[in-house]
């Protein structure tokens, strides 16, 4: 059997497809080839048009399976990946009311803050983990409040890959560990929580029912399979969360290990089955793909948004022709620290770990006679480097303390000043790995729809391709460019 595996990020969308048997990648593809557009209508909003998903994922799917001719016809499961805590709302004939509100969207921190307020730190902590923050709770919240003729008409509300599976199969649901994700979820009641939806007002009607990650969740419309070349009836049997889903295809699966991810945003994401929080909700708890009420796993959570769009950033305004290999070169010409050049990378909305604060970006210590765009690529890189330090700190107050870090060899982790500055900063031996988010997918598709009857099974031909350990004689140097920045971070925020 061959599984395809589709990766809905904010960004593109990519779809895999994988010998069931071998766990080896027979096509990939993405779209667009630049970049989604991003809305922001006013500053610290983040929307997108979910027919721009659907576009771009059939234009992937349809790219893997026009690779594959023939072949495509042995694909028997489906998977999906997609960015968390979007708030994608339809009414009662399926059609989406609005622009998706996005991950990165700041809008409805407020609502958050109120809600924790109103039912008790303690209570938030204890029962949700966290704080209601700008997740997709307080997303809605907002919706009810300023868009009430929106409101009024919804039927359901979803996650981004809720929406794909709808699309997809004609049926709405949700997983569980998407409604922890969405600030829904009681921990301590195992249920959706009342509480929150009393105090914001909804009905729990508008939330879809949940099935578990690993499950058959609909099966795909016979007009749908014709569009992308598919055989029609296979089933959609997993969806997650890109951050949850990235430690599955690392199978991280099992408390203590860790995973990473440095794409638009960057993310360490670590497993644990004791039920601890950060009191500021700075990372974030949320049900694991492999959570079983006899089986406790959680996945702690550590979020920046600002990572490798900085990187971005300066490609399309700085780096003018050049490619993300010429960039890391040219960074790699230049000495740890950057010759005293800081920059701190959060210039894409309100940050969880500086407890939903704006920072944003910052170049410090620019000398116009010294520094050149060299120093300013490896700064951008040590500086998101440095943002993970600064988490993974955070993050050792609830237990989670890597010695190892697992990746996917994509992203900022292609690039080798990345890994020693992360390496380096954080005491922690890198693993890459031959994966990425749509191979993932396609991997829970095999589990979910029983192909696969052992992890062992179902991770074979996941190999390791490098190893990044720290490097000591370079430790020096880090820790006064990691000084400076934690300084410079610290002055801002205060």
């Amino acid at each position: 059997m061959l599984l395809l595996g589709i990766d809905l990020g904010s960004s593109s969308v990519k779809a895999s497809v994988i010998d069931g048997e071998t766990g080896k990648c027979l096509a990939t593809a993405y779209s667009p080839s630049d970049e989604m557009k991003i809305i922001a209508l006013n500053p610290g909003w983040a929307e997108q048009d979910t027919e721009v998903w659907w576009k771009n994922l059939k234009s992937a799917v349809i790219g893997c399976t026009a690779k594959l001719g023939s072949k495509a016809r042995d694909i028997g499961a489906i998977g999906i990946s997609y960015q968390m805590h979007g708030l994608v709302a339809v009414d009662s004939n399926n059609k989406v009311l609005r622009p998706s509100i996005i991950w990165c969207d700041s809008r409805a921190v407020g609502f958050g803050e109120s809600a924790m307020k109103s039912l008790g730190r303690e209570f938030c902590l204890a029962h949700l983990l966290n704080s209601p923050g700008n997740f997709t709770a307080s997303k809605l919240a907002w919706v009810k409040e300023n868009e009430p003729e929106v409101f009024r008409k919804i039927h359901k509300i979803m996650l981004p890959g809720d929406f794909a599976a709808m699309r997809m199969t004609g049926e709405i649901s949700t997983s569980f560990t998407g409604l922890s994700e969405g600030i829904f979820w009681d921990f301590a009641e195992k249920s959706v929580s009342e509480a929150l939806m009393k105090y914001y007002g909804f009905n729990s009607g508008i939330l879809p029912v949940a099935n578990s990650s690993f499950s058959v969740q609909g099966r795909l419309l016979k007009s749908v399979a014709s569009e992308l070349c598919l055989p029609e009836g296979i089933p959609v049997s997993y969806r997650a969360g890109d951050q949850p889903n990235n430690a599955l295809s690392l199978n991280v699966l099992n408390p203590g290990e860790v995973a990473a991810t440095a794409g638009t945003s960057g993310v360490i994401y670590g497993v644990t089955d004791i039920a601890k929080f950060d009191p500021y909700s700075r990372v974030n708890t949320f049900l694991h793909v492999n959570h079983t009420e006899n089986a406790t796993r959680l996945g702690v959570l550590l979020c920046i948004n600002g990572t490798g769009i900085l990187n971005s950033w300066l490609r399309r305004n700085t780096g003018g022709t050049l490619s993300y290999v010429e960039m890391n070169l040219m960074a790699a010409e230049t000495a740890p620290g950057s010759d005293g050049l800081t920059i701190l990378p959060f210039g894409n909305g309100a940050e969880r770990m500086l407890e939903n604060k704006e920072a944003g970006a910052e170049i410090s210590g620019l000398d116009f006679n010294r520094h050149t765009r060299a120093h300013i690529f490896r700064a951008a890189q040590e500086g998101i480097a440095f943002s993970f330090r600064y988490g993974l700190d955070i993050m050792k107050e609830t237990g989670i303390d890597p010695q190892v870090i697992r990746a996917g060899e994509a992203n900022m982790f292609l690039s080798k000043i990345f890994r020693e500055a992360l390496s380096t900063i954080t005491g922690s031996v890198i693993h890459l790995y031959n994966t990425d988010g749509s191979i993932g997918a396609a991997r829970g598709a095999g589990i979910g729809c029983g192909y696969y009857k052992s992890d062992k099974k179902a991770f074979r031909g996941l190999d390791a391709v490098g190893v990044t350990e720290p490097d000591m004689s370079k430790l020096p140097e880090y820790e006064k460019a990691y000084d400076r920045w934690k300084n410079r971070l610290e002055t801002l925020n205060n």
